[in-house]
């Protein structure tokens, strides 16, 4: 039995296949059949050897898969349930390679969609799409992850030059990518000069605004270097970023939505597939725990016969179901532009901090076998601990749901 079949007659116990479009089952279907051909036989040693497979690169974009979401500039155009679909299913493949869809579409190339001028969409956005040209988002620092605002990166107008200066951590695909989203705190007076404030906006001009920048990676003064000695995301490129006096055009900068709100506008994409993407990994753990457990004899019957597996699978498979329905009715909003932004902190809290718990209970099934890479729930328990941080700690979206049943901000 292939997985594709498996997965319809056995984990979607509550027919949610049946609430999808013709266009949503394509796209299930196609990236699914992607994943079983060209990741699950190889993902293993990928994952042990820490190498991000960059043969996959054009074949996802063959796929449609970066910038999906975006209208125009060779983009795909796709539905939100369509992008959230096939995050699911290339993390039922590995996190790490969701990453790479999402560091390239939800975040770089979502950040010159909504932030850019029409100029930079045009120059940069068909070649991120096509795979021709990677992209990173660099807004995380080492001392500044969850609270963004206290980022010491900053930018100066300097003759007719931006020169940069700064540094990022766990910045996914850095070392490989030909361009950057930078995003670096700017003198209201620096904007002004480079004819990017916006009219009426009365801030002082000593006050310091963050700011997105497209930098090329091959700018002087720019420097990656890859993050080692990881136990998760293995098979993906987290890296650090320096930038010593990185000189850019007066055009770098990113003329639109000034502030926080710039870059979280791509979290907000980031949030949204993960809410997806970590039930691929979640229903992947069921599937492979689920088919051992019907092969696996001891004392006389397979697993399944017990009924501590069987408690197990069913409570496993039911909290499964209820994250798809999450996930399906966020992506029903999105499309129909009703989304809050806590319905998307709900479902990522929920939906990884789930995951998690099903990747480890279905290592449990396994038995001393799933600590091997022959199987993939330890693996994926490993990944969903990197995805449990990024995009929001646990702690921060349960202060946003918090702040909108309460009304008070409690970040601080």
């Amino acid at each position: 039995m292939s997985m594709t079949e498996l997965r319809n007659s056995k984990t979607d116990l509550f027919n949610i296949a049946s609430m999808l479009t013709n266009e949503e089952l394509e796209v299930r279907d196609t990236v699914a059949e992607f994943v079983d051909r060209r990741v699950r036989p190889n993902i293993a040693k990928w994952f042990d050897e820490a190498t991000l497979p960059m043969e996959l690169i054009p074949e996802m974009a063959e796929l449609g898969l970066f910038g999906m979401h975006i209208d125009g500039y060779g983009c795909g155009g796709r539905s939100a349930v369509e992008y959230g679909i096939a995050m699911q299913e290339m993390e039922a493949g590995d996190s790490g390679l969701r990453t790479v869809i999402s560091v390239q579409g939800s975040l770089a190339m979502t950040a010159i969609a909504k932030n850019g001028s029409e100029e930079q969409k045009q120059t940069w956005l068909p070649k991120m799409a096509a795979g021709e040209v990677i992209g990173c988002f660099g807004l995380t620092e080492p001392t500044a992850g969850s609270d963004p605002s206290s980022m010491t990166t900053h930018a100066k107008l300097v003759d007719g030059e931006w020169v940069l200066n700064g540094s990022k951590r766990w910045i996914g695909l850095a070392t490989v990518a030909q361009v950057a989203i930078i995003w670096a705190k700017v003198s209201v007076a620096d904007a002004k000069a480079a004819g990017v404030h916006p009219d009426g906006d009365t801030r002082p001009d000593d006050e310091l605004v963050v700011r997105g920048f497209i930098v090329p990676t091959e700018t002087v003064g720019f420097r990656a270097e890859a993050i080692e000695q990881k136990m998760s995301m293995r098979a993906s490129l987290q890296c650090d970023i320096v930038m010593d006096n990185a000189h850019l055009p007066v055009d770098a900068i990113l003329p639109h939505n000034p502030g926080l709100r710039g870059p979280f506008s791509c979290l907000n994409e980031a949030r949204y597939g993960i809410a997806w993407g970590a039930l691929g990994a979640a229903r992947d753990s069921i599937e492979v725990a689920l088919e051992y457990a019907s092969t696996r004899m001891q004392f006389g019957k397979p697993l399944t016969a017990y009924q501590l597996t069987q408690k197990k699978l069913a409570d496993m498979t039911i909290a499964l179901n209820k994250g798809q329905l999450m996930a399906l009715q966020l992506g029903r909003a999105n499309n129909a532009g009703t989304m809050d932004l806590h319905q998307i902190s709900m479902a990522k809290l929920d939906n990884v901090r789930v995951a998690i718990e099903i990747a480890r209970e279905c290592r449990t099934i396994l038995g001393g076998n799933g600590i091997t890479g022959d199987y993939s729930p330890l693996r994926h328990a490993n990944n969903l601990e990197s995805v449990r941080t990024y995009e929001g700690t646990d702690e921060v979206h349960t202060l946003i749901v918090g702040q909108k049943l309460t009304g008070q901000a409690a970040f601080s």
